[in-house]
């Protein structure tokens, strides 16, 4: 079911990573050095590219012709500089120069946007979507809904590619779900096939909250990192990102499984995974609704889904107050494990129950400082999220924008396009 049309707001400019120079750096790779400091607004005309890369003026200018002459920048105006001199010409992205197409997918509902490499959301849209349903029909929905969205966006795609972000540990060498408990029907199925059949654009595959991580990591300032998001819904899940501003996915892409960690103090509750006192047992979305019903008056109606008792929580119902209290517990443990381990600089959490009330976030932040070490809480900031539920959208946005300027990426482009000319 389609919820409508969100009003496409502007998010926070993303930072974007920078591919390395090699002893021999190549005509594409300086293309996308320059082309990724541009489109995150690090650098805005020649000059100050220079200034940035330690690149010559010549070297600079060669690879911004090449850039505005293939569609990827394009000048906006001038700026005056100090002194003689004519004006500088301000360079930005090019509209035409890429589109990511994003479906950003959680247990029961489904974001989906177009941007272009500008950072710029041109559409939006949420849906009501159970990935329970399987793997077959959820994506063929999804299609349904961003071939609606790029039809009424009006957006012209010639160049692109798909960010789908899914609740689930991945195999990132095939794209595929690797036994999601919350996700039936899904283990090993290959996602990327299906969508690049319909689209006929690269896909990358991703976990939901590694884009959650990336997004939030990639809007705040670099000492911000290492960075640990924490989703709490259906599930229970941590994206880690690294000092340097990458996703942490571990040797087989299981990283942070927050969920299923074992806890001294929870109640011997059985775990979808099998297991017993997992924190998702006791503290996840199902979990509340489950402990409120069991705990609730006769007569009494119970919420069925997060926005009821979220809303429950905001009216200061005195067993959701306490249901919350409870699970902050359980999540400031679990969050202080996560930290002796990690050591971030920043804890991030997010989630349609968490934000209900300021309670939640202090009870986690004084569990965290009492069982964690001094040495990795000493500057430890544990925030809810800035960018809210569209944080996995700006995570996807910059897996997108960086694939389309790599440097593969835009040497495939300058040969396509050589190719097409010649013919």
């Amino acid at each position: 079911m389609d919820t409508g049309h969100i009003k496409p707001l502007a998010l926070p400019t993303l930072r974007l990573s920078q591919p390395g120079f090699e002893f021999r750096t190549t005509s594409a790779t300086t293309m996308a050095v320059l082309a990724r400091l541009i489109a995150s607004g690090e650098a805005s005309n020649k000059a100050e590219l220079a200034a940035v890369t330690g690149l010559s003026r010549t070297t600079v200018t060669a690879a911004v012709e090449r850039l505005l002459r293939a569609g990827i920048l394009r000048r906006e105006g001038a700026v005056a500089r100090a002194g003689r001199g004519r004006p500088a010409d301000c360079l930005g992205i090019a509209p035409g120069a890429g589109t990511v197409l994003i479906f950003d997918c959680g247990a029961q509902s489904s974001r989906l946007a177009i941007a272009n490499l500008g950072q710029q959301i041109l559409a939006e849209r949420t849906v009501d979507l159970a990935v329970a349903i399987g793997p077959g029909a959820s994506l063929d929905a999804l299609r349904t809904h961003m071939e609606e969205l790029i039809a009424e966006s009006g957006v012209e795609i010639t160049r692109a590619c798909t960010v789908i972000g899914l609740p689930a540990r991945l195999d990132y060498v095939n794209g595929t779900p690797v036994r999601p408990a919350i996700m039936p029907g899904w283990d090993g199925f290959r996602v990327i096939e299906p969508l690049q059949a319909a689209f006929g654009f690269p896909v990358i595959v991703e976990n939901d909250v590694n884009l959650r991580a990336l997004g939030e990591s990639r809007a705040l300032a670099p000492d911000q990192s290492p960075l640990v998001a924490v989703k709490v819904g259906t599930g229970i899940g941590a994206g880690l990102v690294t000092g340097d501003g990458a996703i942490h996915r571990g040797s087989g892409g299981a990283s942070g499984e927050m969920g299923h960690i074992t806890l001294r103090s929870a109640p011997d509750t059985h775990c979808v995974c099998g297991s017993v006192g997992c924190l998702e047992a006791v503290a996840s979305v199902p979990a509340l609704l489950r402990l409120y019903a069991g705990a609730s008056e006769e007569g009494v109606e119970p919420p069925h889904t997060a926005d009821e008792f979220a809303q429950l929580v905001r009216d200061a119902d005195p067993l959701a107050a306490a249901l919350v209290r409870d699970s902050a517990v359980y999540l400031g443990e679990a969050i202080a494990d996560i930290v002796h381990v990690f050591n971030p600089a920043r804890v991030v959490i997010s989630g349609p129950t968490t934000s209900a009330s300021d309670d939640l976030l202090a009870r986690v932040r004084s569990i965290i400082y009492e069982h964690a070490r001094p040495l990795a809480t000493r500057n430890l900031q544990v925030a809810f999220s800035t960018l809210g539920e569209r944080a996995g959208i700006a995570g996807a946005l910059v897996l997108g924008i960086e694939h389309l300027l790599s440097p593969d990426a835009l040497a495939d482009a300058f040969y396509y396009r050589d190719q097409a000319r010649r013919t």
